[in-house]
C-alpha cells in the first residue's frame, strides 16, 4: 500500500506563513545579486517594499560597509551600459544625478569613459536612419533624435550638417 498524506491540499496556502520574514538587509542583498543599485535606489525600493526608513537606511549602510553596495561601482556600470546603448553624455549625466551620484563623480566618470561622442552619435544616426539626407525637415528630425539621446547641441549640429554637406563621409 502507498502512504498518502492526510490532506493533499494542506500546506499549500501556508507556505508563506512557514517562511521566516525577510529583513531589509536580505531584500537589498537579493536586489544587489541581480544588478548594481545606487544607495538611493536601494533605499527607495526597500521603503516601497514596506520596510521602515530606519531599517532600510541601516541595511543599505551595512551593505556599503561590507562592499556589496558602492555608488561609484554602480555609476561606472551605468555609464558603460548607457554608452553601449548609444546614449550621449547629457542623458547619462541626468540619469546619474537622478540616482544621487555627485556632480564631481559624474564629471570624472564621463571623462574616464573616453568616448568619441561624435562618432557614437554618427553610429546612432546610421543605425536609426541609414543614408544621410539633404532635406531640412528630415535633418531637424534627426537632430531631435540625437538631442533626446543626450548628445550636445554642438555635436548634433556637426553631425546633421555633415549629413547635408558630405553624404559620402564616414
Amino acid at each position: 500500500m502507498r502512504s498518502r498524506k492526510s490532506d493533499p491540499g494542506a500546506g499549500k496556502g501556508d507556505r508563506k506563513a512557514d517562511r521566516p520574514t525577510r529583513t531589509a538587509y536580505d531584500k537589498a542583498l537579493g536586489l544587489l545579486a541581480r544588478r548594481e543599485h545606487s544607495r538611493r535606489e536601494l533605499a527607495q525600493k526597500l521603503e516601497r517594499g514596506g520596510f521602515a526608513r530606519d531599517e532600510s537606511a541601516a541595511a543599505v549602510a551595512r551593505l556599503g560597509d561590507q562592499g556589496y553596495q558602492d555608488d561609484t561601482r554602480f555609476a561606472e556600470a551605468l555609464v558603460r551600459g548607457r554608452v553601449g546603448q548609444g546614449y550621449g553624455p547629457a542623458r547619462i549625466r541626468a540619469e546619474l544625478r537622478s540616482q544621487g551620484v555627485g556632480d564631481a563623480t559624474i564629471r570624472q566618470l564621463i571623462e574616464a569613459a573616453d568616448v568619441d561622442w561624435e562618432h557614437l552619435g554618427a553610429q546612432q544616426l546610421r543605425r536609426r536612419y541609414g543614408a544621410p539626407v539633404a532635406d531640412p525637415a528630415e535633418r531637424a528630425r534627426r537632430a531631435q533624435f540625437l538631442l533626446r539621446r543626450g548628445f550636445a547641441a554642438a555635436t548634433v549640429r556637426v553631425l546633421t550638417h555633415a549629413d547635408a554637406e558630405d553624404p559620402d563621409d564616414d
